[in-house]
């Protein structure tokens, strides 16, 4: 018999949830499963030679360094590649003392619930967002309030208008979580005149934004539109970022870029937290970036998972009956089905795993419990055979429930 200890456990685990996408990810681990369910980068698409050449390198010249504690800020060559890249591609005006090594974005987001959240205080994030944000959020005793989105991302009219209500209601607005580049799970892209709308609701408040960016650089059409990093002027912005899904998510390494003032508080975390993220690893990532691996390995990237869009867009095309709706994204990884209202994602779930296919309910991204009739579904993981067959086992159990 297990003795029972659950007077033992502190508020915060009684707030924290299992990731329903991970617990999802224990069903679809058959082999005859199609699974569109985790955001999975390809395996295939690994530079396992580059990784290999670079990790060597560091251990043949800097071994003793690589295998030692590292500094909480993080490597500086690192930090240096990303300020260099962020300056040149995105026109930012940052300095190494601008970013922290994290251990995943992930670390990022639990350390914005951590430096700025008591029980009870608001969050603003779209609905839908991202799961993994929500739960860490949650964990620190958010209390999350969804803002409707359009066409262009996150309704700045109904934020203004959510801020002012929760004023009113005598609570406090901590920050603004916003996923503006083929968010996650809707896959939508935020124009930049919302991003500058957004910002002016910041400032009006005086509330910052987080601008959650792991998908970025994985543009296969059209214009990018500029970084909320970018358009800040009262250096309101933290913007996280990852190579989970350009590099490895097996090295488990993000990035925080903010003012010096923002950061301090967030090495102070991290401090606490686990003191430094793996030297190694950072180590190895920087030598990866000064060889020229990132930019040759991204460009091969953005092609196979331009081709694995279209492909199960194409799919969709073809075999989803009518009534059922979904957005093109312009990169990324992720595309949100809607379903007629009738339809819940969770019923249907159990029949599409009868068919060995498998998604990520929508209604776990809304916080306010709605979108039961929606679905996030990944296309980079699975083969483009397979997101075809999947697609097509996907909209026959649709259709069974129409």
């Amino acid at each position: 018999m297990v003795m029972q200890f659950d007077h033992l456990w502190s508020a915060n685990v009684g707030r924290m949830k299992k990731s329903i996408i991970r617990e999802l990810l224990k069903l679809t681990q058959k082999p005859e499963i199609i699974s569109f369910a985790g955001g999975l980068p390809d395996p295939k698409l690994f530079p396992y030679s580059d990784i290999q050449q670079c990790m060597n390198a560091v251990l043949e010249n800097n071994g003793a360094m690589a295998l030692q504690y590292g500094t909480t800020e993080g490597d500086v060559r690192l930090r240096k590649e990303l300020v260099k890249r962020y300056n040149e591609t995105e026109g930012l005006s940052i300095n190494d003392g601008n970013i922290l090594i994290t251990t995943s974005s992930q670390q990022g987001l639990d350390f914005c619930g951590r430096v700025f959240v008591n029980p009870g205080d608001v969050v603003f994030c779209e609905l839908p967002s991202y799961l993994g944000g929500l739960n860490a959020f949650s964990a620190s005793g958010a209390d999350l309030h969804g803002i409707e989105m359009d066409e262009n991302g996150m309704s700045s009219v109904k934020l203004d208008e959510a801020i002012n209500s929760t004023i009113q209601a005598c609570k406090k607005p901590k920050f603004i979580y916003v996923v503006p580049d083929f968010q996650n799970p809707a896959g939508l892209t935020m124009g930049e005149q919302r991003r500058r709308e957004i910002l002016e609701v910041a400032y009006k408040y005086g509330i910052p934004v987080i601008e959650d960016s792991p998908y970025r650089d994985l543009r296969f059409e059209g214009k990018a539109q500029p970084m909320f990093q970018k358009l800040d002027t009262r250096n309101m912005v933290i913007t996280l970022g990852t190579f989970s899904k350009v590099l490895s998510p097996g090295f488990r390494l993000g990035w925080v870029i903010a003012h010096p003032y923002w950061i301090d508080k967030f090495v102070t975390i991290k401090q606490v937290a686990d003191l430094c993220s793996a030297a190694i690893l950072q180590m190895t990532v920087a030598e990866y970036f000064v060889r020229g691996y990132y930019e040759k390995n991204l460009r091969v990237i953005i092609e196979k998972y331009r081709e694995k869009r279209d492909c199960m867009l194409d799919a969709l095309e073809k075999y989803m009956p009518a009534g059922v709706k979904w957005v093109k994204p312009e990169g990324g990884l992720f595309l949100m089905i809607t379903m007629p209202e009738h339809i819940d994602s969770e019923k249907l779930f159990v029949k599409a795993i009868e068919k060995n296919v498998a998604f990520v309910i929508g209604h776990a991204f809304f916080c306010n419990d709605t979108g039961h009739n929606t679905m996030r579904l990944n296309f980079s993981f699975s083969t483009m055979e397979d997101n075809v067959e999947g697609i097509r086992r996907l909209a026959e159990s649709i259709k069974e429930m129409m």
